[in-house]
């Protein structure tokens, strides 16, 4: 059932236009997990060798939050789970400035570990738009949420520079900025959610028939463990973690490199910003194309991309030509592979079976993000970006082995589909 928000003609295909706003709020906090948490871990420790611990304890936080949101999702609460999530987010937001002021490492890690669920709920309401749409149009329900969350997420390192002006005016640490930031856009857009979930609140209650739909909980592990084993399933969570893996080595390595080659912290913003709006921008048209043509074609392009990035970045010297390409390259095929990826996710299984496996999904590339930000962050110099390349390399002969069978289906099918 659509929501009464909508019509068919509309672009949000029936998602309501203020789960955009909270969307797009959300994201304006997107930047202190990683691009503030790199720095501000090197700031207090002294070192860039621990850069990649707030980013990969964050990370860790965003998949035990897919865990407990997509729980809440499979039981009928959708939007109180995604609400949960953004709360516990500003708690930890909250948690990093109190330790930053006080210079403690270790409970700056504890907070960011904690600012990660409000990852897992912002990045999990894209599925909440493909429930709401019919089957042909899923990948472009993903997109157009995406380009929500872009609206937020670029504007979101910009801040990076004014913000540490802010901050250092009340007696803060300069990096806390983004971090009273993330506090101000979790908590508000967590605010939005809870009051969409209700049928009764005025406007925004509309929304109710998405954020507290009545799915009945599927019941029994031997449903889900054979769904998982789905070839469709595997591939897309295949793509997911592979995916973030490269993106999230990215994020964690450019900060550092680009502050050591002398780029200040407005600079610094503004390269991640360029690769904020790769991230997000192209998803409208990447979900056109997944629907058009099938989600696996566009899961590959993103193999592909990512890797081209990854070969790129190690030739990075400092803020110049070739680190833009790469990072708006890095930026496009995790683009490509994510929408692709859960396009074909929300297919493989059966819809009582759906929320739990959307937060393993999400869960998944948590896992691979906790595994490279500290394995490349603790490599010196460009060690990190070769490392990155040749993962890359590997990840993208995996995904063409794991694709060969279901590119093959895909394939023979093609003829019917263009018909």
């Amino acid at each position: 059932m659509l929501p009464p928000t909508a019509g068919p003609n509309s672009p949000w295909h029936g998602i309501p236009a203020y789960i955009a706003g909270t969307t797009a709020l959300a994201g304006l906090g997107l930047a202190a997990g990683g691009t503030a948490g790199a720095l501000l871990a090197t700031e207090l420790a002294g070192t860039a060798s621990v850069a990649g611990l707030p980013v990969a304890l964050h990370l860790g936080g965003s998949a035990v939050g897919a865990l407990l949101v997509s729980h809440q999702a499979g039981r009928g609460h959708r939007g109180r789970g995604l609400a949960l999530g953004l709360v516990l987010g500003a708690l930890g937001a909250l948690a990093v400035v109190l330790a930053a002021k006080q210079g403690s490492l270790a409970w700056m890690l504890a907070g960011s570990a904690l600012l990660g669920t409000a990852n897992s709920s912002i990045f999990l309401l894209r599925y909440t738009a493909a429930q709401a749409v019919p089957e042909g149009s899923r990948g472009r329900a993903l997109g157009a949420v995406f380009l929500a969350t872009a609206l937020g997420a670029v504007i979101s390192p910009l801040l990076l520079g004014p913000s540490g002006t802010a901050a250092h005016a009340i007696g803060l640490p300069t990096l806390c900025g983004l971090y009273l930031v993330a506090f101000v856009a979790f908590g508000g857009s967590a605010l939005l959610l809870a009051a969409g979930c209700s049928p009764r609140t005025p406007v925004l209650g509309r929304a109710a028939s998405v954020l507290a739909s009545g799915l009945r909980p599927a019941r029994g592990t031997v449903r889900l463990g054979a769904a998982l084993r789905e070839p469709a399933a595997v591939v897309a969570l295949s793509a997911l973690a592979g995916a973030n893996f490269i993106m999230v080595g990215v994020m964690t390595l450019t900060p550092v490199h680009l502050s050591q080659h002398g780029a200040g912290h407005g600079v610094v913003g503004s390269f991640v910003a360029l690769h904020v709006v790769g991230m997000f921008a192209p998803a409208p048209l990447v979900g056109r194309l997944a629907d058009r043509y099938g989600p696996m074609p566009v899961v590959l392009i993103g193999a592909v991309i990512s890797l081209m990035a990854s070969v790129l970045g190690s030739f990075s010297t400092g803020p110049t030509t070739m680190t833009t390409v790469h990072l708006v390259l890095a930026g496009l095929g995790w683009n490509f592979g994510v929408v692709g990826a859960s396009t074909l996710l929300t297919g493989a299984v059966p819809g009582q079976l759906r929320p739990y496996v959307e937060g393993i999904g999400e869960a998944t590339m948590g896992a691979a993000a906790v595994v490279v930000a500290p394995l490349v962050a603790a490599l010196p110099g460009a060690w990190g970006y070769h490392l990155l390349g040749l993962c890359a390399v590997a990840l993208t002969a995996l995904a063409l082995v794991r694709m060969r069978r279901p590119a093959a289906d895909l394939l023979l099918s093609t003829p019917r589909m263009l018909k």
